[in-house]
């Protein structure tokens, strides 16, 4: 266990449900206030790797597909360190701990199961340097949802702004934390994110996500199944709550236009996070928004025009948006090392704070 007070350099790796790629990005932090913010690196999966991972979502148990998704998985995050490593000229060896997120591919916490694939031991051995993985299971199995793992991370960010507010972040799900006065948290997924909107660009504009949000800018939302959706029983119930990537589909949307379908689906996923403002103790200052959909301007536009509040993105705050969960994730392998507590009962409804994480030693 590292000593209360001592800065580790940290070094965190995160793969979203959206199956990018690696972002790599270095903290320094005793586990409770960050020093300082080193560089990052984002590393694109590539097509053939990306059609391993995605042949195993939804698995339940071992089996040659996933030991061989685990192993592409392991040898892409070990490759971008490496990558990393040589571009900025840091040494790996001067790394203190990697935080290791792995590739999610089922979450199913109503069944107290949750199953990120990558192999801990292995990329310690790769890298040479002590690794922080599986930072989910001990929640789950406490009856807690394992998600989002990111809010104790914001209200660190967050400490010399006004509150209460609130942080969206919008990856292929869309999580948010809300941050009150006192510093107490509230946090859940609030809908779909990306997912359904990359998955219509591909099935529908053979284009992996909507670049600016161009197309549904240039599309007219459908206001029956908009209303329809939002009806969805998910976002009336209480929170804690999560989703997995495959819960929220871009289904809804079938029968529109390519850009129809994106501008009502961009459209859907400002909604769901407008609908999460019910649940808030306090109504937010503003909102901040950071992940892949912080990049996306009518995503962003549409936001505040469903929240009817004051919404910035991240790097307006000189955040680094794009590697913000990659950061949170070195944060809690410094929080693990500690002893300190990973989540909370407002973040996860986990029945205490509760740490978590295994390490493993080079």
């Amino acid at each position: 266990m590292t000593e209360q007070g001592k800065t580790l350099r940290a070094l965190g790796m995160m793969s979203g449900t959206s199956v990018d790629g690696v972002d790599v990005a270095l903290i320094e932090t005793d586990g409770e206030g960050i020093s300082s913010f080193g560089p990052s690196l984002t590393v694109p999966y590539d097509d053939a790797v990306r059609r391993v991972i995605r042949g195993v979502f939804g698995a339940e148990q071992a089996s040659a597909e996933t030991a061989a998704a685990e192993g592409a998985v392991t040898e892409a995050h070990a490759e971008a360190a490496r990558l990393w490593a040589r571009e900025h000229a840091i040494p790996l060896d001067s790394i203190d701990v990697v935080g290791f997120h792995g590739q999610t591919i089922n979450h199913r916490p109503e069944r107290r199961f949750t199953w990120q694939i990558g192999d801990g031991a292995a990329l310690a051995r790769a890298l040479g340097v002590q690794v922080v993985n599986d930072l989910r299971s001990a929640d789950v199995a406490a009856g807690g949802q394992g998600a989002p793992l990111v809010p104790i991370y914001h209200a660190a960010l967050v400490r010399t702004l006004s509150r209460p507010l609130a942080v969206v972040n919008v990856g292929g799900v869309a999580n948010v934390t809300w941050i009150g006065d006192d510093g107490a948290l509230l946090a859940f997924d609030t809908g779909p994110g990306n997912g359904p909107i990359d998955d219509w660009c591909a099935r529908r504009a053979g284009q992996r996500f909507d670049l600016n949000g161009s197309l549904a800018a240039a599309g007219k939302v459908d206001r029956t199944r908009l209303e329809r959706f939002a009806e969805h029983r998910y976002f009336s119930q209480k929170p804690p709550k999560s989703l997995d990537r495959g819960d929220f589909t871009d289904s809804w949307v079938d029968g529109l236009g390519a850009a129809d379908g994106a501008a009502t689906l961009t459209r859907g996923t400002a909604r769901a996070i407008a609908l999460a403002a019910c649940h808030f103790p306090q109504p937010v200052r503003q909102w901040i928004v950071c992940g892949g959909g912080a990049r996306n301007p009518t995503l962003v536009r549409t936001i505040a025009g469903e929240t009817r509040a004051e919404v910035i993105v991240a790097s307006d705050l000189g955040w680094d948006g794009d590697a913000l969960e990659a950061q949170a994730f070195a944060y809690l392998a410094v929080r693990a090392l500690r002893g300190l507590p990973l989540t909370f009962p407002g973040t996860t409804g986990a029945p205490r704070p509760m740490t978590g994480g295994r390490l493993h030693l080079p």
